[in-house]
């Protein structure tokens, strides 16, 4: 069995709660980062998950890990009447929270602080859930995915997007080079947390992805799952309903 990746390797506690901790740590200047280390092209990525969930045309919206809510903000504009951000991590909750303030939004989203793995709401609870660079953070991933298959209502809608690993040459040599030493580097400058983005690169390289990933979501009850390469193979959207 693969040996668990958690943010920081010398602490006893679970993978939990150093991932909430951690990105209660950087989540000052996490958007900005983000930005920089994707070069930009996470926004392009969002815009597609965000008009797919929009094209399902859900009443009720949960995105998990929401983080500082750079979805949830993107789909107020959407027809849904119910539209909540879960998040582990009260920093990442706090800016986003503002953000929503500036936005004069705090009608139509709500922010909750909450665990993938034990989601606070019934079955059948959501037309449409996605989830942002988020599933790879999950301490069980059969148990987050099973808990969000509980709550998504039947023909709901499952989106997840993730990074991936490219396949091809040059891109996955390209790729290699920049997340092994080029990513980690960039987010020690930015980040007074200089094992976060050491944990988010190494987590990338190593996580499940493409048919793999569509696998698991099928054994944990999803239909009709599909996934979506971007930008040669860096990021994959997922689709899937109940």
């Amino acid at each position: 069995m693969a040996k668990e990746i958690k943010p920081y390797k010398d602490s006893e506690i679970d993978k939990k709660k150093q991932v909430e901790q951690m990105f209660d740590n950087i989540s000052g200047g996490y958007d900005n980062l983000n930005r920089v280390i994707s070069f930009g092209t996470d926004l392009s990525w969002r815009k597609k998950v965000i008009q797919i969930v929009k094209d399902s045309k859900p009443d009720s919206i949960l995105d998990i890990a929401t983080g500082t809510g750079d979805l949830v903000l993107s789909l107020a504009d959407s027809e849904a009447s119910k539209i909540v951000g879960l998040d582990l991590s009260a920093g990442m909750l706090a800016i986003g929270k503002e953000k929503i303030k500036k936005r004069e939004l705090t009608d139509r989203i709500e922010m909750v602080q909450g665990d993938s793995e034990n989601l606070p709401y019934p079955d059948n609870s959501f037309d449409a859930i996605t989830v942002a660079f988020g599933v790879r953070n999950f301490e069980n991933l059969d148990k987050g995915l099973s808990e969000i298959q509980r709550v998504l209502s039947p023909k709901g809608k499952f989106v997840i997007l993730e990074t991936s690993v490219p396949t091809k040459f040059p891109f996955k040599q390209g790729y290699n080079i920049y997340t092994k030493h080029m990513m980690p580097a960039i987010g020690k400058l930015f980040s007074k947390d200089k094992d976060a983005y050491q944990y988010l690169s190494e987590s990338a390289s190593k996580f499940p992805f493409g048919q793999k990933l569509c696998n698991i979501l099928k054994k944990n009850g999803f239909k009709e799952v599909e996934f979506m390469p971007q930008s040669f193979g860096i990021a994959t959207i997922y689709t899937a309903t109940k």
